[in-house]
């Protein structure tokens, strides 16, 4: 059985431009998909940590180094630029893959500059937005 998998992510990069009158697509500077391993025309999910939408498009290059990441097309409604995003990219592999698997994760400083792209994700568990002491008050979702 072939499962979908994270591939890479760029991730918290900030949206530059939002252009509603381009036919679709987001622009991602070349560095950045590179780095990603993301190729041209390659779909993505976009998530907006600002506003909390999700879409799915592709992707094309712009320019190298610029730092762009503009959304274009009907998807230009649902953000603004300055918004923070996470930009992935998925695939699908094999059982025997699944043990080694570890996806690219790319982080980007705030003019959308590779800072940081470790070659495995992190040992320690995710980060979230709630203080420490708030985890031992939550409960679980009931089941539905």
């Amino acid at each position: 059985m072939r499962r979908i998998l994270l591939k890479s992510k760029i991730h918290r990069g900030r949206v530059t431009e939002a252009n509603l009158h381009y036919e679709g697509s987001v622009t991602i500077d070349a560095a950045l998909m590179e780095a990603a391993d993301i190729a041209p025309y390659e779909q993505v999910q976009i998530y907006d940590i600002t506003r909390g939408s999700r879409l799915t498009t592709y992707a094309i290059p712009g320019p190298n180094g610029s730092g762009e990441i503009c959304i274009n097309g009907a998807a230009a409604h649902l953000v603004q630029p300055g918004d923070l995003v996470i930009i992935c990219s998925y695939a699908e592999y094999e059982a025997a893959e699944l043990k080694h698997h570890q996806p690219r994760i790319v982080h980007v400083d705030a003019r959308n500059r590779v800072a940081e792209r470790p070659e495995q994700p992190p040992a320690t568990a995710p980060r979230t937005a709630r203080p420490p002491e708030m985890h031992a008050q939550t409960r679980p979702c009931a089941p539905g």
